[in-house]
């Protein structure tokens, strides 16, 4: 393993050179705990790939409630269904911790989820640091914990419009995220893709030269297809029965 470890890490080094501003992956085998990053993007703020984890607190605290907004907070990554996920949780602060808890059970024992709105126009769970490393482990736990095959199967509906990098590989369910910091725009994603001997969880993130939302889509298809091209050298694991 350690030696195809290194020859993906010259692969994707050679290939990411090619491409037009700072970008990396980690990936997972689903079920595993072992994660390994390429290139130079390591993570950031979490955008709205934390709506992943607070759909899942919701579902749990307030199932009947959460039932018809998980639906737009995933598929359309709709900011106001989100906020009101949040609200079912109660105060920030024990919204933070419902939320953090999820990511305890996905494997994630560092990543502290942000309670307070530092950025007055961004939700506070978006502003969440969250690494490539603790994101993609509390990805390959997914299909694991309780009512994250719920959140899975959402994202595999995704709108047409947020259907860009992994969700435009066969089978997979992803969820992006985006937004503007001092360097321009950060594109991240994570996603749970079928691989031939079982399931690959993989993160993707890219922030562009230029800056812009349209490039950074550019970039994050770029990686997907690297990640396609080489998905059968990737760990691979099993759904949990």
């Amino acid at each position: 393993m350690s030696v195809d470890i290194r020859s993906l890490a010259s692969s994707f080094a050679s290939y990411s050179a090619t491409l037009s501003g700072t970008v990396g992956l980690a990936y997972a085998p689903v079920g595993g705990d072992r994660a390994v990053t390429l290139g130079e993007w390591t993570g950031g703020v979490a955008w709205s790939t934390s709506k992943v984890p607070l759909a899942i607190a919701a579902l749990r605290a307030a199932p009947e409630s959460a039932k018809t907004l998980v639906v737009p907070a995933i598929t359309r990554s709709d900011n106001a269904a989100a906020e009101r996920l949040w609200s079912l949780l109660g105060p920030p602060a024990d919204a933070a911790e419902a939320t953090e808890a999820v990511l305890r059970d996905g494997g994630d024992t560092v990543t502290r989820v942000q309670s307070r709105r530092v950025r007055p126009e961004y939700t506070p769970f978006g502003q969440t640091e969250w690494t490539a490393a603790q994101q993609v482990l509390f990805t390959a736990h997914l299909p694991g914990i309780e009512v994250g095959p719920d959140v899975l199967a959402l994202m595999r509906t995704l709108h047409p419009e947020h259907r860009w990098g992994l969700a435009r590989l066969p089978g997979t369910a992803a969820k992006g995220g985006w937004g503007p910091d001092e360097q321009g725009n950060l594109i991240r994603q994570l996603g749970v893709i079928p691989n031939e001997s079982g399931w690959t969880a993989v993160v993707l993130g890219a922030q562009p030269s230029s800056g812009a939302f349209a490039d950074g889509i550019v970039l994050l298809d770029r990686l997907a297809r690297w990640v396609g091209s080489h998905l059968r050298r990737l760990p691979a694991g099993r759904y949990p029965r």
